[in-house]
């Protein structure tokens, strides 16, 4: 099998408390747990914590991108109210270009299950051949949004020359055109 045809993944989970040692991130391996339940298609996950630091989330979008050549970066945490909640405006400082139905969509699914939905700034965007999604911070959270928002990406990351992603309809059905 060639690289390819193996979809890379980033997982970049930002957390202040996390990427000190204060507890253990729960965030990214519950966002490769989905990835292995939903995916058929090959695939390999990057998973990096960092605080909630501007430079440190968009230094770490870059690198999985640009030099790990990953199709699909997926961040969790950082996208509320809260003064050091950064991930959005980060992500957007290294992004090609926005797409802002991905942040629509998530909050539509997360109105489903919370009212706090509305506090979420979470944004999809592309850098070069890359879509980059931010995710909330709960695992809970990260697989209420996946069940539903991964309809979409695969059919994005085939229109940015990236693998053809295939899914397990029993958990989400790849919905191409």
């Amino acid at each position: 099998m060639s690289d390819d045809e193996t979809l890379k993944v980033g997982a970049i989970t930002v957390s202040d408390r996390a990427s000190s040692g204060v507890y253990p991130d729960e965030s990214g391996p519950a966002i490769e747990q989905w990835l292995t339940e939903a995916l058929v298609t090959p695939f390999e996950v990057e998973k990096r914590i960092v605080p909630d630091e501007f430079d440190r989330i968009a230094e770490t979008i870059v690198e999985l991108t640009d030099d790990w050549g990953a199709q699909l970066v997926l961040t969790t945490g950082g996208t509320g109210p809260a003064v050091r909640d950064v991930t959005p405006e980060a992500t957007l400082s290294v992004a090609d270009r926005e797409m802002p139905g991905f942040g629509e969509r998530m909050r539509q699914i997360s109105l489903q299950y919370v009212p706090t939905a509305i506090l979420s700034r979470q944004v999809g965007a592309l850098r070069g051949r890359s879509l980059i999604v931010n995710l909330p911070g709960s695992p809970k959270s990260i697989a209420e949004i996946l069940d539903e928002l991964f309809a979409a990406i695969p059919y994005c990351i085939e229109l940015m020359d990236g693998p053809y992603v295939d899914t397990d309809p029993e958990v989400v059905e790849a919905f191409r055109p």
